[in-house]
């Protein structure tokens, strides 16, 4: 695939805001034409879905063949669950100046995006500068080539403030590729469709989730048949056909997916800034290096070393152990079993459910004494209510079964004695 380097430029913004039409007026929440200028003065127009409340915000990029238009729904959904978002027309799409990309020629294309990090430098001066942005908790979402790189770059250069990425349909340059790499603390979303009309697209989306380094990243794969090869993405727009399996033209095709990335950064800015729940994916070399002689062990020095600099990260989440030491339990491993509950309730202490497991595997391992701690532990925690029952479940059956569980261990061990 042709390559092209972006340049950082670094020059004042300007911004105003206009009114936006009646109809835009009318669609709850409205949202407000912006008006930017970009370092070179060049006019940009973006979209601002303001938040009802002061929260985080996010800036989304549109694909090369698409303009900021495509990301009309996910923004006002954003907006309405407590999220300011904007989107922006790079120069040469939609309403911003420049001359239309698709009448450039290649060295104009090179020129145009050597010049897009000052158009998105302006969009971002004037989203942090928003009374009700919480500039420390700032999302990004792209889609396509283009978005999916500019969204990267954007968190390489404002990585502090960066605590969220969706990604759709696209990939990145080497140094979007070392940054992910290195970037433990950043959750991001991965979305690809095998059918994309741009091969190898799927491809490039699994190579960056795979290089990505967040044990909370979440990959979105819609299965389908691969499409043949046609042209590029970057050059002679609509020399291939849209099939709706690209970027945000998926929206359409899968109606679950705008739903997927509002939640996505309702989970990592609002409920659990800069974080998502640990993946069972994305631990995959973690879990199975607890099957290797001395893995646990090293899995829990991983885990508290890393406690000490983030006292909340994760690096698998407690169902997965909760099935593996269950599993070693049914097959009379009781010793195995003890040792992944333990490291479970390392990690989520305040589970009463890791708990329950734990009483299980000590009573199965003859360890009466622990086992009747841990299970008059589990009935402390579901009658305070002080936290979820697991934490991936708290419903009322799901609290009855685990103080039947630690029930059923008190009245063994009542029975032995």
């Amino acid at each position: 695939m042709k390559r092209i380097r972006i340049f950082l430029l670094i020059a004042p913004f300007l911004f105003t805001v206009t009114s936006a039409s009646a109809t835009e007026a009318q669609q709850p929440p409205a949202a407000r034409v912006v008006d930017l200028k970009s370092s070179d003065g060049t006019p940009l127009k973006a979209s601002y879905f303001a938040a009802a409340n002061h929260g985080p915000g996010v800036l989304l990029f549109h694909q090369t063949n698409r303009t900021r238009k495509a990301w009309d729904e996910v923004a006002a959904r954003l907006a309405a669950a407590g999220i300011n978002t904007l989107t922006l027309d790079l120069r040469g799409f939609g309403e911003s100046g420049g001359k239309p990309y698709d009448k450039l020629t290649d060295k104009e294309i090179a020129g145009a995006r050597d010049m897009w990090p000052g158009d998105i430098e302006a969009a971002w001066q004037f989203l942090v500068s928003q009374p009700g942005v919480q500039v420390d908790a700032i999302g990004l979402g792209g889609a396509g080539y283009d978005g999916v790189d500019n969204s990267v770059q954007t968190a390489r250069r404002h990585s502090a403030q960066v605590k969220s990425l969706a990604l759709l349909s696209g990939e990145t340059f080497l140094p979007g590729l070392q940054f992910l790499r290195q970037a433990s603390q950043l959750p991001e979303l991965f979305v690809v469709s095998d059918d994309d009309e741009y091969p190898p697209t799927v491809d490039a989306m699994e190579l960056l989730y795979v290089t990505a380094s967040n044990p909370g990243k979440k990959f979105v794969h819609y299965a389908g048949e691969r499409a043949p090869w046609k042209w590029y993405e970057l050059y002679e727009i609509g020399t291939v056909p849209a099939s709706g399996s690209h970027g945000t033209d998926l929206f359409k095709v899968h109606t679950d997916l705008p739903g997927i990335v509002v939640d996505w950064f309702v989970t990592t800015l609002l409920k659990t800034p800069g974080r998502a729940p640990a993946d069972t994916v994305a631990a995959a070399r973690i879990i199975t290096r607890l099957e290797t002689l001395g893995g646990v062990a090293q899995v829990a020095q991983q885990l508290t070393e890393l406690r000490l600099t983030d006292p909340k990260a994760q690096l698998f989440p407690e169902v997965a152990l909760d099935i593996l030491g269950s599993d070693h339990l049914r097959e009379g491993d009781a010793k195995f079993a003890v040792e992944i509950f333990k490291l479970n309730l390392l990690a989520y202490p305040d589970s009463a459910d890791a708990h329950s497991d734990l009483a299980e595997a000590y009573l199965a391992d003859g360890q009466k004494e622990l086992a009747r701690q841990y299970a008059e532990k589990v009935l402390a925690l579901l009658d305070s209510h002080a936290a979820p029952a697991s934490s991936w479940s708290d419903t009322e059956p799901k609290r009855g079964l685990i103080r039947h569980s630690a029930e059923r261990v008190l009245n063994k061990l009542s029975a032995g004695n």
